[in-house]
This record gives structure tokens, C-alpha cells and sequence, in this order.
């Protein structure tokens, strides 16, 4: 099994309920829901949402003030409309913008939006890379 690999990623957040309620909206639909976490199975990964406070606990630090760090998760689309299409969504969702889709220097278009909990995503259109038909990534090797 190779190491370079990321099978789960948990989000933390202060109210459960309103986080499905805002993915749901985007369009996310629960693989597993057990009470303080839910899944959605994304693309050979899965997504968790954890109340911050039993993320703690379940971190062996339960008196720890957790927050959102300098992390961004991106979607890729194939056409600025399709990027412009869900920022949108997220936004009618109650997503806070940070910044509306544009032209951006590395040859792409791409803005970003903050979730309830100021988890950041980016919705982009990469020219250089080539989405599978589910909207997988898989870079080409030089």
C-alpha cells in the first residue's frame, strides 16, 4: 500500500445538523451517519463532519479548542461555467464568498467559498489537468 495517500478527512464542526443541512444542499448525500459523525463517500475517500467537541475527545484531548486551520479543499470542474455554477449553489447554501470565480495567474479560474464552519473550498477550472468523467483527478506522471 503506498503511503502517499489520504483515505478520510474530517472536518470539524460547531453544529452538526446545520453542516448536513449545508452539504446537503449542495447536492451531498450521507453514506453513514452515527450520531456525532457522518460520512460521504467521495471518489475512493471519505469526507467526515465531527461536532468539534467529540472530535476533541476522540483525539485524546478533550479540552482543546479546535478550529479550522490553513487547509483548503478544492473541486475541479471542466468549464468556468460549471465553476461559476457552484459557487453559486454554495452561496444560495449559505456559504460565506471569499472570492468570486476569476481568471487567476497560473492559467485557470477558480474562487473560493467558506462553509458554516469557515472550512475553505475552492471551486476551480484547471486547463492543464484532465477530469475523469466522475470528476476524479489523476495527474499525469512527467
Amino acid at each position: 500500500m503506498t503511503p502517499q495517500r489520504v483515505t478520510l478527512i474530517t472536518l470539524g464542526v460547531a453544529d452538526l445538523d446545520r453542516s448536513k443541512a449545508f452539504y446537503g444542499a449542495l447536492g451531498w448525500t450521507p453514506t453513514n451517519d452515527a450520531g456525532e459523525v457522518v460520512f460521504y463517500q467521495i471518489n475512493g475517500m471519505v469526507l467526515g463532519l465531527f461536532g468539534l467537541g467529540p472530535l476533541a475527545k476522540d483525539q485524546g484531548r478533550p479540552d482543546a479548542t479546535l478550529g479550522t486551520g490553513a487547509v483548503t479543499l478544492a473541486q475541479n470542474f471542466t468549464t468556468d461555467a460549471d465553476v461559476d455554477a457552484a459557487y453559486a449553489k454554495a452561496l444560495a447554501a449559505g456559504a460565506t464568498p471569499l472570492k468570486a470565480p476569476e481568471k487567476v495567474f497560473w492559467g485557470g479560474y477558480s474562487g473560493y467559498y467558506a462553509d458554516p464552519d469557515g472550512h475553505v473550498w475552492e471551486v476551480a477550472q484547471n486547463p492543464f489537468w484532465q477530469l475523469s468523467d466522475d470528476g476524479s483527478l489523476t495527474l499525469a506522471k512527467p
